[in-house]
């Protein structure tokens, strides 16, 4: 396909995989990805700008990263440090803290985007 070398679509693949095994894994992943979803349905319910859209993607995507490289960090921990030890169990505590960072930063960015369009369609409904 195209002028993309083989070595670029077993990267791919490889990606592709890591991302299924998080998915399949992680019920934190299946969460965010849920949720996603419905902030995107409600984007298109709620007939949001594309620049309050792509703020919403971005914010999402951010958390799907986050949650994939701490099930990427999560895995290294435990296979360099199968026993429980104190740095081990910080180094797991400190990618799932990126998470919550990204996911705060994420409800943030939805509560400016969403207050006004809901207060509006909820002010609709009391009138």
């Amino acid at each position: 396909m195209g002028n993309f070398s083989p070595g670029f679509w077993r990267s791919l693949n490889q990606a592709r995989r890591g991302f299924v095994y998080a998915w399949k894994t992680e019920g934190h992943m299946q969460f965010h990805i849920l949720a996603g979803a419905i902030v995107m349905g409600a984007a298109w319910w709620l007939r949001l700008s594309r620049l309050e859209c792509l703020l919403l993607v971005y914010a999402i995507g951010a958390v799907i990263a986050a949650e994939v490289l701490n099930t990427a960090v999560e895995l290294v921990v435990d296979l360099v440090q199968p026993n429980f030890h104190p740095l081990a169990g910080m180094a797991k505590d400190v990618a799932a803290g990126a998470v919550l960072v990204a996911a705060v930063q994420a409800v943030f960015i939805g509560i400016g985007i969403f207050w006004l369009p809901l207060r509006n369609w909820i002010g609709g409904w009391l009138h």
